[in-house]
């Protein structure tokens, strides 16, 4: 008898403070491909009734449906409720790919030109994790970017350990 697949947690993607529109609107169009929840904490350095927001997520954007979060106090009092949370940032010790992704879980990801505040980072230090970089004078990658590669890796060990 074949065994069936088992079904993965849900996947949460936390944009804290996004500035660039066409950023969202990319991973926004990353997270319905890979089947996982967009949230966006406010304030927004956008509107979200802007066309270019819209270009950029395609014909998709629609399907979206980011849930908005007024604050980062709001969101950060639902978070345990997501899953385990998994904070990136450029100055994080730890890599993304040492991070185990099985369980409901929540990447969190702070703005573009300034990353996730201060205090969130030093709160959560323990589940700080960062894209390595070869270059030392690359600080980061574009924000979708870095959405992409953690939540393909999310997925990628997930299609592994349902392979077991």
């Amino acid at each position: 008898m074949t065994k069936a697949p088992r079904a993965s947690p849900p996947i949460h993607v936390v944009l804290v403070e996004p500035e660039i529109h066409w950023n969202t609107g990319n991973i926004g169009r990353t997270c319905l491909g890979a089947g996982a929840q967009l949230h966006l904490v406010r304030p927004l350095g956008f509107q979200l009734t802007e066309a270019r927001l819209r270009r950029a997520g395609l014909d998709y954007w629609p399907r979206v449906e980011p849930r908005i979060w007024q604050d980062w106090a709001t969101f950060e009092e639902a978070l345990p409720g997501l899953g385990q949370a998994r904070f990136f940032s450029a100055e994080a010790r730890m890599d993304y790919w040492d991070a185990s992704y099985d369980e409901e879980i929540a990447l969190i990801f702070g703005a573009e030109s300034s990353g996730l505040p201060t205090a969130v980072r030093r709160s959560y230090a323990s589940r700080l994790y960062a894209v390595p970089m070869v270059d030392p004078q690359v600080r980061s990658l574009n924000l979708s970017t870095t959405v992409a590669l953690v939540l393909y890796e999310a997925m990628r060990q997930r299609r592994t350990s349902n392979q077991a």
